[in-house]
């Protein structure tokens, strides 16, 4: 653990789709990318002062039954960036 630095997660990270506008003979429309946007809900980093990296989110929970799919998000001391989704059932 000593060479994370900061993650997070997004509980829900298939709730907000990419959405960009592209504009054809000046007509604008939009259009999914087929990519989300990841929401930061929680985190934990380390800082000078506090060097400890909480390794347990705080409780999520879900409004309804049904699958969902959670996007961690890792940096480490050298600044890569990792993401992982993890697919979650609520039954």
């Amino acid at each position: 653990m000593d060479w994370i630095d900061y993650w997070s997660v997004d509980f829900d990270y298939e709730d907000k789709k990419e959405i960009i506008q592209i504009k054809e003979d000046g007509e604008v429309s939009e259009v999914w990318t087929g990519n989300y946007i990841f929401e930061n809900i929680w985190q934990s980093f380390r800082t000078k002062k506090n060097q400890k990296i909480e390794l347990v989110t705080t409780p999520h929970t879900y409004e309804k039954n049904g699958k969902y799919k959670a996007m961690v998000k890792v940096v480490d001391i050298l600044g890569v960036d990792t993401s992982h989704v993890v697919e979650i059932e609520i039954k």
